[in-house]
């Protein structure tokens, strides 16, 4: 497949979520899904990395599936507000590269 920009993400998921008379829930019931979607990624993650195996009668997910869940609600969410992820993506990197520019060591300092 095809590396996709975010915003071609969210112009994909604006068209799957336009073809329904319902459209995009509210904020607040979108925070909802993407609590319930986080909580899901923990659970797998515990499953593979922790110390709590998977039940033989639980749905085979994966860490990836559930990552393309909170992407997609995410989309939702930004889309619902008018809010461009890329816009939003170089806005935090900047504060990161600005506000914490000394804060970690520089693999480039260690030699």
């Amino acid at each position: 497949m095809p590396e996709k920009s975010l915003a071609e993400i969210q112009r994909e998921v604006d068209a799957y979520i336009s073809q329904f008379k319902e459209g995009y829930f509210s904020p607040l019931a979108l925070m909802a899904r993407m609590s319930e979607e986080v909580g899901e990624l923990a659970r797998e993650v515990n499953h593979y990395y922790g110390e709590k195996p998977k039940k033989q009668s639980e749905a085979e997910n994966t860490v990836e599936m559930e990552l393309g869940d909170i992407l997609f609600i995410l989309s939702c969410f930004a889309n619902s507000l008018g809010i461009d992820l890329t816009e939003a993506h170089n806005k935090v990197m900047n504060k990161f590269n600005t506000r914490d520019a000394n804060r970690w060591t520089r693999k480039s300092d260690e030699l």
